[in-house]
């Protein structure tokens, strides 16, 4: 990856965006090595943090735009870790839970995310990745709030 040069290399948007790149392609790799996707981990993630949900609620929790939630429920339905049922307060939305093998297979997932964390920020020390994910979450806190 050309990390760029020169002015490119002063500016942190430039620089952010190119670690994110990175990162994502890591992620893609690494998941699809197991059989998943960043939106599994995301949707499955969002489950067990806040229990059962309809399909408009998950797509806000997790972030994923509602044409391709609903595709990773789905997939990840088919594979029977997540179920699809009707609302019993309102027959016309579903609500999705997370079953045991969604929450085995969350933990597995896990595991694989936190070996790329590792080899992301393989050259930070334990305190440097620290003072960066808190430093990230400002900036992220800041424009989401701001948006």
């Amino acid at each position: 990856m050309d990390t760029g040069s020169g002015r490119l290399r002063t500016l942190p948007s430039w620089m952010l965006s190119q670690t994110a790149q990175y990162a994502h392609r890591l992620v893609s790799e690494g998941l699809a090595e197991v059989g998943a996707r960043g939106y599994h981990y995301r949707l499955l993630t969002a489950l067990e943090e806040s229990g059962p949900a309809s399909q408009a609620a998950l797509g806000r929790r997790s972030a994923i735009h509602l044409s391709d939630l609903v595709a990773t429920i789905t997939e990840l339905a088919e594979q029977g870790l997540v179920s699809r049922e009707p609302d019993p307060a309102d027959r016309r939305r579903n609500v999705i839970t997370i079953t045991p093998a969604g929450r085995r297979q969350l933990k597995r997932l896990e595991k694989r995310i936190a070996r790329i964390q590792d080899e992301l920020l393989a050259p930070l020390t334990g305190t440097e990745r620290e003072q960066l994910t808190t430093l990230l979450t400002r900036l992220l806190d800041h424009h989401a709030h701001n948006a």
